[in-house]
């Protein structure tokens, strides 16, 4: 029964929805301090788009975070990355607030969720409380913010979801008051040659152009002689009042002669598609450059949903001794815009810097799964792995093997099978598919063994190898040595780490019983609260387990005394 009442209740909430479209009235903020942004919806992250919006919670944790609006909530998870803490709270009108990255939720719900967590005995757990069970009325206090699970700084992350679809859509849609009276900020201009005919400048290859301010506020770029089909891209930001952070535009138009070529902003997507922002970049400069050009026409395997108009796929096509003005104008949420000129001559170069392919022995066909034997590994690429066909840089080794580099996305996960016949089982058991990063220094994938072979599922091109871990992880009090009195103490501290195939599981005891202890991987500490009141006798005797990647295991044991 409570399923078809969910699903009746679900088709009211879509019905309400379809009626009226944001509600501007509907949600309160979900915090009472000033709301400064470090982070917008639609934000180009990596391989993703940000689905929420980033409140700033003055450089510290344990803000209060408040109920939006009447609700149920319908989902909790404790996890050590991704949002870590988060809280999902259904609304009658058909929406589903999100908060993460939370220090601890309300004290109810803290003792909801932690009964659970000694239930499991786990720390990372994930409910979905039954419609209904835990109630929220608007304004309710709900939680704290902190900096849990993938967050690089104290923040709240918030979303507003439809509960049908579960897309998210731009929190500011809601109502939420966001002072903005600055206008985007265009940092550098680029024209793309997007065929072997096509020209730019005298220049096959991607060129960059510069532009000046004009008195009435307005960007004009230096002339562009072109032929054939061409493309715009930029790398540009939007700064919010009181933030210095480098946020993300909403909207982005392109207009030719007057003339709508592409125009998409960040008013909703799905998560399916997200991963597909690496269409929308450019990848091959991100990876080189570590910068993002966002471009206003759509690339191969661009399968986006953001596009509110689109003609020839936001590409222009110049003719030999026509003009052309393209506008590119980008806008923040609030409205404020900037605006940039470029004028176009259609003149053929027969003076042409000549275009340089890279090719090598095997070439990649996108839409066909690929093999690839390299020796001592295997690299198999699923069909559409890659958005397109391209030549791959593929390199042998002994134990290692290099698969192209980072100026290529993959989409999907491919995998890498590297034959350990030759090492002894002993050895075998310690040994790990490693991927080297910039310094050579291996990150521990992770490892499927059946048999001799080992096997890997990545999306991350680059150089991979076979890595021994053959020491234990280390174990040691934070916060108190053996034997001391803790009568004041609020919380023991214990730090663990392993500094190559990285922590798998721990666990603790306290006289014999298990307790939670909460992981902060980014701090390397285990803590327990005194408040679980398992610490009942005078002198307690403390147990920590921890096993990393490849099975091997240190125990701590230590005691301390308590009144």
């Amino acid at each position: 029964m409570k399923k078809i009442s969910f699903a009746l209740l679900l088709l009211f909430c879509f019905t309400l929805v379809a009626q009226e479209e944001y509600p501007k009235d509907a949600f309160r903020p979900p915090m009472d301090i000033p709301i400064i942004l470090a982070g917008t919806f639609g934000e180009l992250r990596s391989n993703h788009f940000h689905s929420g919006i980033d409140i700033k919670t003055q450089q510290r944790e344990g803000i209060p975070v408040i109920s939006i609006g009447d609700g149920t909530i319908t989902r909790i998870k404790v996890s050590l990355w991704g949002y870590g803490k988060v809280l999902y709270i259904a609304h009658q009108n058909g929406y589903t607030s999100v908060y993460g990255h939370l220090q601890k939720f309300s004290p109810s719900i803290e003792a909801y969720i932690k009964k659970l967590q000694y239930d499991k005995k786990s720390f990372e757990v994930e409910v979905f409380p039954d419609f209904g069970e835990l109630k929220v009325e608007k304004g309710e206090l709900i939680a704290y913010s902190g900096n849990t699970g993938g967050s690089a700084g104290p923040h709240l992350h918030f979303e507003i979801r439809s509960s049908i679809s579960e897309k998210p859509t731009n929190p500011l849609l809601y109502g939420i008051d966001v002072a903005d009276a600055t206008n985007p900020i265009l940092e550098k201009l680029f024209v793309y040659p997007l065929t072997d005919k096509s020209h730019v400048n005298g220049n096959y290859e991607r060129t960059q152009v510069n532009f000046s301010r004009e008195s009435d506020g307005t960007y004009l770029a230096d002339k562009v002689t072109a032929l054939g089909n061409i493309g715009i891209g930029f790398i540009g930001f939007d700064r919010l009042d009181m933030a210095a952070n480098k946020n993300g535009v909403y909207s982005v138009e392109l207009s030719i002669n007057g003339k709508i070529y592409s125009l998409y902003d960040f008013e909703s997507f799905s998560f399916g598609e997200t991963r597909y922002i690496n269409t929308l970049v450019d990848y091959d400069y991100l990876g080189r450059n570590r910068q993002r050009i966002q471009k206003s026409f759509k690339s191969a395997g661009n399968n986006l949903g953001i596009y509110k108009e689109l003609y020839n796929n936001g590409k222009i096509d110049i003719n030999q001794g026509l003009s052309y003005t393209a506008k590119l104008l980008i806008k923040d949420y609030a409205g404020n815009k900037t605006e940039l000129n470029i004028p176009i001559e259609g003149i053929k170069n027969n003076d042409i810097r000549s275009r340089e392919k890279e090719t090598t022995e095997n070439y990649v066909i996108a839409n066909k799964p690929n093999n690839f034997d390299l020796g001592s590994a295997k690299v198999y690429f699923p069909t559409n792995t890659f958005y397109e066909d391209f030549y791959i840089d593929l390199k042998k080794g002994n134990d290692t093997v290099t698969i192209h580099n980072n100026t290529v996305p993959a989409h999907r996960n491919f995998t890498i099978t590297f034959d350990a016949s030759k090492y002894p089982k002993e050895i075998q058991k310690q040994l790990f598919i490693a991927r080297l990063d910039s310094k050579l220094q291996p990150n521990h994938t992770n490892t499927y063994k059946r048999g001799d072979l080992f096997t890997t599922r990545t999306r991350n091109l680059g150089t991979y190898t076979i890595a021994r871990d053959s020491i234990a992880p280390t174990i040691r009090t934070k916060n108190f040595k053996e034997k001391q009195w803790l009568n004041n103490y609020k919380y023991l501290s214990v730090q663990i780490a392993d500094d190559l195939s990285g922590v798998d599981t721990y666990s603790a005891t306290l006289n014999g019983e298990w307790i939670l202890m909460e992981y902060e991987p980014k701090r390397r500490t285990l803590t327990y609260n005194f408040d679980d009141k398992i610490a009942d006798q005078t002198q307690c005797v403390l147990k920590v387990t921890v096993t990393d990647n490849v099975g091997n295991e240190n125990t701590l044991t230590t005691s301390f005394y308590r009144k």
